[in-house]
């Protein structure tokens, strides 16, 4: 049986590299199905790619902090953390310059040692103060 939290990490660490396809690739099922709704994106594997490669260029300095991690039959939870510069545009938001953590909350769902879903809650109004784009 494939150690889930062992294959979440390495998929952290491989996104936070920039080894954004490998992670996807590797790690991401065909069939995955992304349940955080994200403006402008499709529930499938793509939403993932598409996130981090749009978080790679908005913060080319990305780090992932993994604070707890708890598995439960096929589903991993991790309370993380990511930090980063503001050095490009953010959904919307140009770069500010700005040094930022954005907390969230990923429940990860695997299938023979890939990622089938994912349901996670992002503080988004947080990291958009960050960047000056909102309320502080």
């Amino acid at each position: 049986m494939p150690d889930n939290k062992a294959i979440l990490r390495d998929m952290y660490a491989m996104l936070e590299t920039g080894e954004i396809d490998a992670a996807i690739d590797q790690y991401i099922a065909e069939d995955f199905v992304e349940h955080e709704a994200v403006p402008g994106m499709e529930a499938t594997r793509e939403a993932p790619r598409q996130i981090f490669k749009m978080m790679q260029t908005a913060f080319p300095d990305l780090a992932i902090s993994v604070h707890d991690m708890i598995a439960e039959g096929d589903k991993v939870a991790a309370r993380i953390t990511f930090t980063g510069t503001h050095s490009g545009e953010f959904f919307g938001v140009p770069a500010s310059g700005n040094q930022v953590a954005m907390d969230g909350i990923d429940i990860m769902e695997f299938r023979d040692g890939k990622a089938v879903g994912h349901w996670g809650v992002t503080d988004m109004a947080g990291i958009m103060a960050q960047m000056g784009a909102g309320p502080g």
